[in-house]
């Protein structure tokens, strides 16, 4: 168990906790308001949905006469109000249980069914003190460190001159970062990245973990170091308002909304065009290897080396051949498969490489229309940025995970490329083209076995829907002659 004692000044302080609350709680979460009249829970608990709902009329009704109000927001929510319950057995006719498999619960007077209520609920004691509240907050330490972390990000905006500022959730990705957007008063929204460093998994090779040997950003310096490469060499990446690399928060830019899709989900040819040219830019230009930050900060660029390569390929063996197959991977088939990537990866001896995003695709890809040129395409999330086959980025783009590209856009987007990158001097086709298949494939063999490892592992279903497209994507790589030798691997596994 864990807690947090904190003094709220005012009204104002306490719609603060609320929206801040609401960038920390996940299903589940039951949080019981404890105090007197006036203390303050009702005014926690109506910020709170109305941060969920991003709506600050919301009508947050009292739930003094009906018990339970239910409200279908970003988090499902249920808003408790236990004064007159009778008997904490009407607990399950009031549907609390389903509640928290839907959602959170917020409950007033908690100490009527205290012994009904999970062992996971927070606590929010509130006490008056002078003309403000002190509310002590207890529970489970992981849920505590969550709505600590969340507190944390406030005193960031306050010491940085921002008390005011307004949070609200904007997004989280197959990562464990998440963003939210912060207005102040009728300026320009800004973008907080809530990048806490990674906590260390399993130990897999040489004595090192998963995200250190696929070479995954530990911490949000990276981000900051290619971020001033790129803005330094004409591209549009956000600017760098506020940080605090230590504790793994930047306050940025927002590029905008607009993407590379349409109102159903489409890819929009042009901006998909742009954004291959886009990078065609960008591989023609020399990469810096080692980039100052300042204080003394240099963030040296990693290789997509054989071993990042490699690890990221078996998360097929791993994941995706088991859940496919529904028995592990034999032995010989490792053996098999390992000999096979070594061998392809000894064909990369003769390509080009240059920076890579990494994750270059249409989550990750704003579309300034006001801009001209590069400056169009909006960059984010190249914290996982690399130096490697410059095929990897083109092949991210013109195969999305997460959209359906058809085999007239990607030929588009291979000959736009390689237009720009021909008619700026040497570049070869050939050895580009066997590249991008096999890019294409070292890709793809990692995210069939990310797909589902979100599903077991992380309980994020929704990433699922993707892997027909994926596997679709990765039959495209291996009808290359380069290719033959994992086809036929996939062949005699079973896969294809």
């Amino acid at each position: 168990m864990a807690d947090i004692t904190l003094l709220l000044k005012d009204e104002a302080d306490t719609r603060r906790l609320g929206e801040d609350l609401a960038l920390a709680v996940k299903p589940g979460d039951c949080l019981a308001l404890s105090g007197d009249l006036g203390a303050g829970k009702s005014t926690l608990a109506r910020a709170l949905l109305r941060a969920l709902a991003d709506d600050d009329d919301l009508e947050v009704p009292s739930p003094t006469f009906t018990l339970v109000q239910s409200y279908p927001l970003r988090i499902a929510a249920a808003h408790f109000d236990l004064y007159r319950l009778a008997d904490a057995s009407e607990l399950d006719e009031l549907g609390f249980d389903e509640a928290l498999n839907d959602g959170i619960a917020l409950v007033e007077w908690p100490e009527r069914a205290e012994e009904s209520l999970p062992e996971s609920t927070v606590w929010f004691a509130f006490a008056h003190e002078g003309e403000g509240r002190r509310v002590k907050i207890s529970g489970p330490e992981a849920t505590v460190a969550r709505i600590n972390r969340s507190l944390s990000i406030r005193r960031f905006l306050q010491e940085r001159g921002l008390p005011e500022a307004r949070r609200r959730h904007l997004s989280g990705d197959a990562s464990a970062r998440a963003y939210e957007t912060v207005v102040v008063g009728k300026k320009e929204p800004m973008i907080l990245m809530d990048s806490a460093r990674h906590k260390p998994g399993p130990i897999l090779e040489d004595g090192k973990y998963y995200q250190q040997l696929a070479h995954i950003a530990e911490d949000c310096t990276p981000f900051v170091a290619i971020d001033l490469d790129l803005r330094a060499r004409g591209f549009s990446a956000p600017e760098i308002y506020e940080s605090d690399l230590e504790a793994g928060i930047l306050l940025i830019e927002d590029l905008g909304r607009d993407g590379v899709l349409d109102a159903e989900g489409k890819p929009i040819a042009e901006r998909y065009i742009e954004s291959a040219r886009m990078l065609a830019s960008l591989h023609a230009q020399k990469f810096q290897r080692k980039i100052a930050i300042g204080n003394g900060i240099v963030h040296a660029v990693p290789d997509f080396d054989r071993r990042a390569m490699k690890i990221e390929t078996r998360l097929l063996l791993d994941w995706y051949l088991p859940w496919k197959r529904g028995e592990p991977a034999s032995d010989a088939e490792r053996h098999d498969y390992a000999a096979v990537w070594d061998m392809l990866i000894d064909l990369l001896a003769t390509s080009e490489t240059n920076l890579l995003l990494r994750d270059f695709h249409s989550p990750n890809i704003i579309w300034r229309e006001r801009d001209f040129g590069v400056k169009r395409i909006g960059l984010i999330d190249f914290q996982d940025a690399m130096i490697g086959p410059t095929a990897y980025d083109v092949a991210s783009l013109t195969q999305d995970a997460r959209v359906t590209i058809s085999e007239q856009l990607t030929a588009d987007m291979l000959d736009a490329y390689m237009a720009d990158r021909q008619a700026d001097g040497d570049f070869d086709k050939e050895t580009f083209l066997r590249d991008w298949h096999l890019m294409s494939a070292q890709r793809n063999c990692k995210l069939v076995g990310i797909w589902v490892r979100l599903m077991q592992r992380d309980g994020k279903h929704g990433y699922m829907k993707h892997m027909p497209r994926t596997f679709g994507y990765l039959k495209t790589a291996l009808t290359h002659p380069a290719l033959a030798p994992l086809k036929d691997w996939c062949q005699r596994s079973g896969l294809l």
